[in-house]
C-alpha cells in the first residue's frame, strides 16, 4: 500500500516565530508524534462529560492521517503538571517520543461546556496554539469536534470534516433505516421507521437527506431532514433509485429503470423537469456522482459488455470510459477535490475492495486488500479522508481511511449491520 501522501514542513508564519505545519502535499510522510493527556476537569460537571469528551477527540485525531498519538501508558511526565509552559517539564515529553504536547481542560457552567486547548513544541517548549471552544452539555463530542478542528486548521490551514455528518443505512431483519450522524458514527437519529430505504444521499446543507424507499412497493426517491416529514420527489410509477445532489444543491441526478434498460436522469432538486441525459437500450446506467464544479457527472454503464465507471457532462455529452481494469466496478464517488473518483471493484478471487482512479491520467490505486469485503466508498468534504463498509471484523461496519489507503479505522458507530454511507460537505458555519 502506498505510503501516506503526506510531507511535513516548516513554514514561517510570523518574523518571531516558526510554526509547524502539515502540508497535505508530497512523496513523503513521518506522522507528527503528538501527546494527548487526558483533559484536566475544573469542576464536577465537566468531569462527567470527559470520557465522552475525550473518546470523540481522540478518534478524531487518530483518524485524521496527519498525526500519530502516543499511548498514554508511555508518559512518564508528572499527571499533576498545569496548562501552561512554565509548569511544564518538556524533557519528560520529549523521552517518550513526542514532537507536540496537546493539552486541554474542561469546565461546565450553566448547562455549556467549555474546552480550553493549548498546543506546545515539545523541542523549543513554546506555546503554538490557545483556543477555546464551547458546546451544551449534553454534546461533549461537539465540543470534541470543535477543538480537534481548530487543531486540524492550525497545522494544515484547511478545514477538518470533524464538524460534518454521515448518513448510513442501518438494517435490521428486514427493516432498512436511514441514519444520520457525527461524522464518527456518534449522535446516529434514524429517519426511517421500518420498511426498505436504501441509498442515502445527504445535500449540501448536511441536514437533508434523499433516499430510495419502497414504502410504495416500487423504489422511488424520497426527501426527508431529521424530524421533519418525509416527502415524495421521483415517484411516476417507474424505479427510480440512488439520488445524487449536485455541490450547489439545486439538481438531483438519479437512475431510472424503464424495461430492459436503466438510464440517468438530471431533474431540479424537487424533481420537476427531469431529463434522461443517457440513451442505451437494454443498458444499464446507475450510481451517478458529480464533479465538485457541477460540470460533470461520473455513472456505471454495462454499455460495454460489463460494469464500468464512465464521464459525461451533465446534459449527456463528452461520454468517456474512465476504468478499463477489472471486470466489475461499481460505486464511484467524486472527490471534492476533483482530481479523483474512489469506486468499488471485484478482483481475481471475487473479492470485493476499494481504488482510486485519477481522473485526468487514468492512474488507478488500490486502497483495501485481503481484509474481507470493502466497498460503498465515501469521500470527505475535504478530501483527505474515505468512509467505507468491511466486513474484515465479521458482519458489516463502517470503516475510515485517508484517501490513500493508510491508517484504516473502524468508525465509533452503532452495532450492526451498517451500510452505503454517504458524507456530506461541510455545513456553512464550518466553512473557512
Amino acid at each position: 500500500m502506498k505510503a501516506l501522501l503526506l510531507s511535513l514542513v516548516l513554514v514561517p508564519f510570523a518574523a518571531l516565530a516558526q510554526t509547524p505545519t502539515i502540508e497535505i502535499s508530497g512523496a513523503s510522510f513521518r506522522p507528527l508524534p503528538v501527546a494527548v493527556p487526558a483533559p484536566v476537569t475544573q469542576n464536577d460537571g465537566a468531569k462527567k462529560d470527559a470520557a465522552a469528551f475525550d473518546t470523540a477527540f481522540t478518534f478524531d485525531l487518530t483518524a485524521s492521517g496527519i498525526l500519530q498519538v502516543l499511548d498514554r501508558k508511555s508518559f512518564t511526565a508528572d499527571p499533576k503538571e498545569g496548562m501552561a509552559a512554565g509548569t511544564i517539564n518538556f524533557s519528560r515529553w520529549a523521552d517518550v517520543g513526542a514532537e507536540a504536547l496537546v493539552k486541554v481542560s474542561l469546565a461546565e457552567d450553566a448547562g455549556a461546556l467549555r474546552g480550553e486547548l493549548r498546543l506546545f513544541n515539545v523541542g523549543t517548549g513554546r506555546e503554538d496554539l490557545k483556543v477555546s471552544k464551547d458546546a451544551p452539555g449534553n454534546n461533549p463530542s461537539l465540543l470534541a469536534h470543535r477543538l480537534a478542528d481548530a487543531l486540524y486548521r492550525h497545522f494544515t490551514r484547511e478545514p477538518s470534516p470533524f464538524l460534518s455528518r454521515i448518513a448510513y443505512v442501518r438494517k435490521s431483519g428486514a427493516n432498512r433505516d436511514v441514519v444520520v450522524a457525527d461524522w464518527d458514527g456518534g449522535n446516529p437519529l434514524s429517519l426511517t421507521k421500518g420498511g426498505i430505504n436504501i441509498l442515502p444521499a445527504l445535500g449540501p446543507d448536511g441536514s437533508q437527506v434523499a433516499f430510495t424507499t419502497y414504502r410504495k412497493g416500487r423504489p422511488d426517491i424520497w426527501v426527508q431532514r431529521p424530524n421533519g416529514e418525509a416527502k415524495a420527489v421521483v415517484a411516476d410509477g417507474q424505479m427510480a433509485t440512488g439520488a445524487a445532489y449536485s455541490p450547489d444543491g439545486k439538481r438531483i441526478a438519479y437512475s431510472l429503470a424503464e424495461g430492459e434498460s436503466a438510464q440517468i436522469y438530471v431533474a431540479n432538486a424537487d424533481g420537476s423537469g427531469a431529463k434522461a441525459i443517457t440513451d442505451t437500450p437494454y443498458g444499464l446506467n446507475t450510481s451517478p456522482t458529480w464533479s465538485p464544479d457541477g460540470k460533470r457527472i461520473a455513472f456505471v454503464s454495462n454499455r460495454g459488455g460489463s460494469p464500468q465507471i464512465y464521464l459525461m457532462g451533465t446534459d449527456g455529452s463528452g461520454v468517456r470510459r474512465l476504468t478499463f481494469q477489472g471486470n466489475y466496478n461499481q460505486t464511484p464517488d467524486w472527490s471534492p477535490r476533483g482530481d479523483l473518483i474512489v469506486f468499488t471493484a471485484r478482483d481475481e478471487r471475487n473479492a470485493f475492495d476499494l481504488f482510486t482512479i485519477h481522473v485526468d491520467t487514468g492512474k488507478v490505486t488500490r486502497l483495501t486488500q485481503d481484509q474481507g469485503n470493502n466497498e460503498e466508498p465515501a469521500f470527505s468534504p475535504n478530501g483527505r479522508l474515505v468512509v467505507f463498509t468491511s466486513t474484515r471484523n465479521g458482519g458489516t461496519q463502517l470503516f475510515v481511511m485517508t484517501a490513500d489507503g493508510n491508517n484504516q479505522l473502524p468508525l465509533r458507530a452503532e452495532k450492526g449491520t451498517l451500510l452505503t454511507p454517504d458524507w456530506a460537505p461541510l455545513p456553512e458555519a464550518a466553512q473557512p
